[in-house]
């Protein structure tokens, strides 16, 4: 997902995971998102499916 620009994949991500957490504020969801963006092998995920794959562990 290399072509999606930051500011847009971090924004879906942090969209995605308020899904999951709808009491979190979404400024610290961003933050996650963004960290998450940090990581080569989630970036190029798709934003929803990078979040998705990063909750695994919690949702499994």
């Amino acid at each position: 997902m290399e072509d999606v620009p930051a500011a847009l994949w971090i924004a879906a991500c942090a969209h995605r995971q308020q899904q999951r957490w709808h009491t979190v504020d979404l400024l610290e969801l961003e933050e996650v998102a963004r960290d998450l963006w940090h990581d080569e092998r989630l970036r190029a995920m798709p934003p929803d499916l990078a979040a998705i794959d990063w909750l695994r562990p919690i949702t499994e």
